[in-house]
């Protein structure tokens, strides 16, 4: 095959014609074309340091873009840094300069210098160097990244098989730097009393020496699989200048840091992460770049990449309007997906895109765009942009937002008004969330509404719940010195956190460290405090506690299944404010696999805690933050509670439970309620007609039937004699009761005067009668015989019948 000269001859019309290189470095009309237009979605294949060969000669091709200036040369230790050795020539009016150094070998560093139209020397770093300089160094290194053997086919087969938000996602964000190092020792020099910069001071001196990315494919792999996270999240890996940013102000977009090891090295440790089981996403910062000299920034001499300097951070950012930049960006993207396999991209700092006036307080400084809002509909449609191109390159890729703002439609579709990212993270419930945990217990019923408020608009996005590295430093402090009360206190607190960012609806994220409750504030120049774990048996409970609850997660449907839809969620109570107690229902696909959760914000134990429960059946505590093998109390044992068909909380069923203080529970049903009804009791007594309160109810009287006179007489004797006899036995019963026996003579001096007598023989009667019955009999004979001429034999009659037993009454 022809090579092409080291210089590309030019056409009649302008046009490079490169007919002698190799066809896959031709940057043909068709890319410069595409590249203007910001659609050059894989331009890291041609722009770049590439090894080629050329009249027999191997060595390597370069091309960069530096519009507007006067010349450009590489340099380096081939030339020994001659400006001037080996000059790169332009490619029509696209503003592309390339050209073809021979002798050069893999690991070599190099640079451009870029020779303004004022006559300055600028050295920069190649935008699309795939490696760079160990830092303190800045130059790019020769990489190819061709020849890796990758064995994660069938872990990529099963990704593009599996819709990823129907899967579990539980994210485990690292710093590599700082997960774990060797050693703990001072580096660099000492000042002159022989002491090392510390956290007080501006640049801390590092301590020990960094994790290898084969160190990380061993240790972090293994520690992250078995603690049962899904995906880790690598903060910033391009290559960048100062720790302290901590990733987030790249100069080498298209660079795996140097710190660790080579680009090769960090496709083994992604590698090793799906042959785990585990997905990687990869911080991406579009916003904005370090400003550093050797970067994208004033690249030929003045703003080129960027159109601005971002007013809080100082950054550069992005000219999005511009399509070279677009194309840069999108293809960047597009490089780390396809080159290294990474499963999802977090896009940084989004609202510092999508806002003209983000950090601006300046009223007279702000800026609007022709529709007179504060959308920046550059940023926007790149936005767009590139999430479609990683719809169509990589559709079972995820793309998530950190965004803090209520811009809506985040997670929706480009073509339906919105952003096209899968995920966005809540900060909204972490800010609320956190602001309600460190509130000390009596003021929590108060601040009730901040557990409850997200789940108004939990599922108008799709969203992570995240408790990242910006919660703990910074003076924020670390989410164990967060939590109020005693040693105890702390630590059922942070596990009633942990507990309610996992049976939340949503995904979920949490920083390294935060698993083993360390007390200090994240350090990136220091590796985490893994003593604690080994030393203090609180911390080691705690994280077996993080340990069994992502794997209670991973496990349980419920939690994932529907964790972006309505359908998955139901709340219990949400209103218990005086308690510091939310209950709700979580459901998965299948009905068997429903979850109850209930959760005590507040010290209080209950021996008895009553909550409706969807359906009947027996409900088993499957899992319980306050278990000692967690370091709880064990107030109670994690067992069965039988429901029962007494309705609470709008709800048919109900369960007694008995429920710790700062705890969490789940609930899941495991077979029917063996409950049954105690039988009703037997009524002892007669049943007694209930008088009638409804007129129209009452039953009509049948009339009397007709009688004769003589009948009409003799039923008028008998009333006389019945009323006679009846007032005879009340003055007995009135007689045999003190408390009632003046009440009864008082009634008895208003009678006639055969009543008197009456009166006087039952008196007698009831003195005898103490004596014999015989002259009870003879006394009350006698008291008849004073009654009226004419009734003699009935009242002699009527006599003996009174003086039967008050049981005959």
């Amino acid at each position: 095959m022809k090579k092409s000269e080291a210089t590309p001859k030019t056409s009649a019309s302008g046009t490079a014609t490169s007919a002698g290189q190799e066809p896959c470095l031709i940057i043909t009309e068709n890319d410069r074309y595409m590249f203007a237009a910001g659609t050059w979605q894989r331009s890291w294949e041609k722009l770049g340091a590439h090894p080629d060969v050329q009249e027999g000669v191997s060595g390597w091709h370069f091309a960069v873009w530096a519009p507007d200036v006067k010349s450009v040369h590489v340099v380096g230790d081939f030339n020994d840094w001659n400006p001037t050795a080996n000059p790169l020539s332009p490619l029509d009016s696209s503003g592309i300069w390339q050209g073809f150094v021979g002798g050069l070998a893999e690991g070599d560093l190099y640079k451009f210098v870029i020779e303004t139209n004022d006559g300055r020397m600028l050295y920069k770093a190649d935008p699309y160097g795939f490696y760079a300089e160990d830092v303190p160094g800045t130059a790019s290194r020769l990489m190819d990244l061709k020849g890796y053997q990758w064995g994660d086919d069938a872990w990529l087969e099963e990704r593009r098989a599996h819709n990823h938000m129907e899967r579990p996602l539980n994210i485990y964000e690292v710093h590599l730097g700082s997960w774990k190092r060797h050693g703990n020792e001072p580096q660099g020099e000492p000042d002159e009393n022989g002491n090392y910069p510390g956290p007080g001071d501006p640049f801390p001196a590092q301590r020990g020496t960094y994790y290898s990315y084969d160190d990380l494919s061993v240790e972090l792999v293994d520690y992250v699989r078995d603690m049962g996270y899904t995906h880790i999240e690598v903060m910033p890996v391009m290559e960048h200048p100062f720790d302290g940013s901590w990733g987030y102000q790249p100069t080498g977009y298209y660079a795996a840091t140097a710190r660790f090891g080579t680009p090769k090295q960090f496709m083994h440790f992604v590698d090793a992460c799906h042959e785990a089981g585990i997905g990687v996403i990869l911080d991406w910062v579009p916003g904005g770049f370090c400003a550093n000299d050797e970067g994208l920034a004033t690249f030929n001499g003045k703003m080129l990449f960027e159109r601005e300097i971002h007013p809080n951070w100082g950054t550069h950012k992005f000219d999005f309007g511009r399509g070279e930049v677009r194309s840069f960006l999108v293809s960047n993207a597009l490089f780390w997906l396809e080159n290294f396999h990474a499963d999802g991209i977090r896009m940084d700092g989004v609202s510092s895109m999508l806002y003209l006036n983000f950090g601006v307080d300046d009223p007279g400084q702000k800026k609007f765009n022709k529709y007179g809002t504060e959308e920046d509909l550059d940023a926007s449609a790149f936005i767009r942009q590139v999430n479609a191109a990683v719809g169509r390159e990589f559709p079972d890729v995820m793309m998530i937002a950190e965004e803090s703002t209520a811009w809506p439609l985040v997670t929706y579709p480009p073509e339906e008004g919105g952003l096209g990212f899968h995920y966005k993270w809540d900060m909204g419930w972490m800010n609320d969330t956190l602001h309600y945990m460190q509130t000390d217990f009596p003021w929590r019923p108060g601040n009730h509404r901040m557990l409850t408020f997200s789940m108004m608009y939990a599922f108008n996005e799709n969203f992570i719940l995240p408790l990242s590295h910006d919660e703990v430093v910074n003076g924020k402090c670390s989410l164990i010195g967060r939590m109020p009360g005693d040693w105890w206190r702390q630590f059922a607190g942070l596990r009633t956190l942990a507990f309610y960012q996992a049976t939340h609806p949503g995904a979920q994220l949490s920083f390294m460290g935060d698993e083993i409750a360390e007390f200090i504030e994240w350090r990136y120049y220091e590796s985490i405090e893994w003593f604690l774990t080994e030393q203090f048996a609180t911390h080691e409970r705690h994280q077996q506690f993080i340990k069994a609850l992502n794997h209670l997660y991973k496990d349980e449907p419920a939690f994932w299944e529907r964790s972006y839809t309505d359908d998955g969620f139901s709340w219990i109570d949400a209103d218990n404010s005086q308690q510091s107690i939310i209950t709700f229902v979580r459901r998965g696909e299948d009905p068997a696999n429903d979850l109850v959760v209930v959760i005590n914000f507040d010290p209080a134990s209950y021996e008895q805690f009553h909550l409706g429960v969807p359906s009947e059946g027996e409900w088993k505590a499957i899992f319980n933050s306050d278990d000692p093998e967690y370091g709880g109390s064990g107030y109670t044992d994690n067992e069965s509670y039988m429901s029962v068909p007494y309705p609470w909380n709008g709800r048919e069923n109900s369960l007694t439970i008995a429920l710790p203080g700062l705890s969490g529970l789940v609930l899941k049903r495991v077979g029917p309620s063996t409950f049954v009804p105690p039988a009703p009791k037997r009524r002892l007594t007669a049943y007694t007609e209930a008088p009638i309160t409804d007129p129209s109810a009452a039953p009509t009287k049948k009339p009397a039937p007709k009688r004769s006179a003589a009948t009409a007489k003799t039923t008028a004797s008998k009333a006389s004699t019945a009323k006679r006899t009846t007032s005879k036995s009340a003055t007995k019963t009135s007689a045999a009761k003190a408390s009632t026996v003046k009440s009864s003579a008082a009634k008895a001096t208003t009678t006639k005067t055969a009543t008197k007598t009456t009166k006087s023989a039952s008196t007698k009667k009831t003195t005898t009668a103490k004596t014999t019955a015989s002259s009870a009999k003879k006394k009350t004979a006698t008291a008849a015989s004073t009654s009226k001429a004419g009734t003699k034999t009935a009242a002699k009659a009527t006599a003996k019948k009174t003086s039967t037993p008050d049981s005959a009454k």
